[in-house]
């Protein structure tokens, strides 16, 4: 890995805009030392990864059984590996207390000989494991501490402006800058969605049981309350509310924060401690209209905000990256112009049915179970009660929350490209 701290004029074939997960794992599969034909490709970032592993980030990750193949084809997952742990059993629930909530749908691949779906990850490690395989990658240059300034999406090559005046020009920019995406909106590239009144709040802990590797998800009137098994005796939580319900949790004392999350958890793990700061995160869905432009692909946030109510994501984010360096490797081997509008628009087209109706269950299912309607709850109760009575249609939800569905991207499948 390079790293560039002066004025420079330079030509890659990529550059990624955003450093967080989904950037550098875009980054990794095009010019990582486990690519086939590695392409020259700069990640630049206002902030340095690196310092965000000293952070605190509370924040941990579902990595689906096909992510966790996309990371050992990159050369991430050996490092990521002691810190997982593995969902070994998922519980859902139409709850609505802590010491009454009837299991209505259970799933529990490894307990019958299966792998797991699923695999619970902080964030953290997941970021150093992206790191430590970038920096073993000579054709990755890593450039940071300076914000974009200006670009330019030329037919030609697009050129990037730093405020630094480094001038960087290349074939193709992946926009990997997030939700706001500065990028996206220099292209004109328009969003369909809406925010909910809603916020997700994220916090770790320390308990006294053990959680069996049981991940739990609680679905309450004001929205689903999910309970993650992180290794040892902690575990993570994304706890919905209402906006008004969440900025006053967030305000609490720890702990007081601490006592409400414990009358919340119930008393199945036993005495919690809480680790570390709460966060809270505003809740919305939308998606580009298109997710590309002239020289410019859009990846994870930039193209597609869901509900976290199945912790997917991350997971859409490396989809959209395992698809794109496909779309790109197959045009480099062909000798093809690698940004080009056949290249993007083979990409948009394969990623935009996936995360529409992706997005749209998840609006689904969020609306059908985050409201207090009597006659709803029964109909909802009924039917996921059906459907834990019945094996073919619990492996194929296993199936997608794994994500083996659909037509994978062969980094998902475990191979190089």
């Amino acid at each position: 890995m390079g790293v560039f701290d002066g004025v420079m004029s330079e030509t890659f074939d990529v550059i990624v805009v955003g450093a967080a997960l989904n950037g550098l794992a875009a980054g990794l599969a095009l010019g990582g030392h486990r690519a086939r034909r590695p392409l020259s490709v700069a990640i630049i970032d206002l902030k340095d990864p690196r310092q965000a592993l000293a952070g605190n980030d509370a924040r941990a990750s579902a990595i689906t059984a096909s992510s966790k193949r996309m990371f050992e084809a990159l050369g991430v997952w050996e490092h990521v590996a002691p810190y997982m742990q593995a969902m070994d059993e998922i519980i859902v629930t139409d709850g609505r207390g802590p010491e009454a909530r009837p299991v209505l749908l259970q799933f529990g691949e490894a307990s019958a000989g299966q792998a797991s779906s699923a695999y619970m990850v902080e964030n953290h490690h997941l970021l150093g494991g992206l790191l430590g395989a970038v920096e073993k990658s000579p054709n990755i240059t890593l450039v940071t501490g300076h914000a974009l300034a200006t670009q330019s999406f030329a037919p030609g090559l697009a050129k990037l402006t730093l405020a630094n005046g480094e001038q960087l020009s290349c074939s193709l920019v992946i926009a990997a800058d997030g939700g706001k995406s500065p990028l996206r909106q220099a292209a004109g590239i328009e969003l369909v969605g809406w925010s909910y009144e809603q916020m997700g709040i994220v916090a770790s802990f320390d308990h006294e049981l053990p959680h069996g590797g049981r991940a739990e998800e609680h679905f309450t009137p004001a929205g689903p309350f999910a309970i993650l098994p992180l290794p040892g005796n902690r575990s993570s939580i994304v706890w919905t509310e209402g906006t008004a319900e969440a900025k006053r949790l967030l305000d609490l004392s720890p702990q007081d924060f601490e006592t409400e999350l414990q009358n919340e958890i119930g008393s199945h793990l036993g005495k919690i401690v809480l680790l570390g700061k709460p966060q809270g995160y505003p809740l919305s869905m939308f998606f580009a209209k298109e997710f590309h432009a002239t020289r410019l692909a859009l990846v994870g946030d930039a193209a597609h905000v869901i509900h976290p109510l199945a912790g997917l994501g991350l997971n859409l984010g490396l989809r959209d990256a395992a698809a794109l360096a496909e779309c790109v490797a197959d045009a480099h081997a062909l000798g093809q112009d690698i940004g080009g509008l056949a290249v993007l628009e083979r990409y948009s087209t394969w990623r935009r049915f996936d995360t529409v109706a992706t997005a749209a269950s998840m609006d689904g299912l969020n609306r059908l179970f985050s409201n207090d309607n009597s006659f709803l709850r029964i109909l909802r109760d009924l039917g996921l009660r059906a459907t834990n009575q019945m094996p073919g249609v619990k492996q194929m939800f296993a199936r997608e929350a794994a994500g083996q569905t659909g037509s994978l991207p062969r980094l998902l499948r475990g191979e190089t490209v």
